[in-house]
């Protein structure tokens, strides 16, 4: 694993200024968590069933349990042991696509409140759909804010839109008029 990690690196200059130099922390948990006993397995299943001269091959249920046996311990074994492995290499969590996400949504709901904030101006709704939509996501938006201050606190989750906010929006943005029923779920 660690040849096929760092061979380019050593190998090609354009491979060394263009991608980042993987981490050796980083490869041992990849070595540690790779597929173990595929070859092993599939060498064991290729075993003839019978020999040449027509007699069963001696052994082969034999071969195939132990193979089978010391590919399950190995799953188990390492599977169990992986987030120890992962605490003791020291190993951080990449956050980036969190970051991401969360400024996508910021953009995306500050976007939405100035549409809402034309809508009011043009009058095409009535003020009560205009204030609820912008107080909906006024607060969308100090959510995401708030997760961008505490990126580590599991307390504060993105904010996930209601089923009857959803129609809402659907039907401001559709142009149709919404009943009263929709306007108070």
């Amino acid at each position: 694993m660690f040849a096929a990690a760092y061979l380019p690196f050593w190998l090609g200059k354009k491979i060394r200024a263009r991608d980042p130099f993987p981490a050796w922390q980083n490869v041992t948990i990849i070595a540690w968590s790779g597929m173990r006993g595929v070859i092993s397995l599939a060498a064991a299943f290729a075993l003839p069933f019978v020999l040449p001269d027509g007699r069963p091959f001696p052994g082969r249920n034999y071969i195939l349990f132990l193979t089978f046996g010391v590919i399950l311990v190995t799953l188990v074994f390492q599977g169990l042991t992986l987030p120890l492995v992962i605490r003791k290499l020291r190993i951080k969590g990449d956050s980036s696509a969190d970051e991401e996400e969360r400024t996508a949504r910021l953009e995306a709901n500050k976007a939405a409140i100035e549409l809402i904030e034309k809508l009011r101006e043009n009058g095409d709704f009535s003020p009560e759909v205009v204030d609820r939509l912008r107080a909906e996501y006024n607060e969308r938006v100090e959510q995401l804010q708030l997760c961008a201050r505490n990126p580590t606190n599991a307390a504060v989750r993105l904010p996930r839109p209601n089923i009857s906010a959803c129609n809402t929006r659907r039907c401001v943005l559709k142009g149709k008029p919404l009943s009263a029923y929709e306007m108070n779920a």
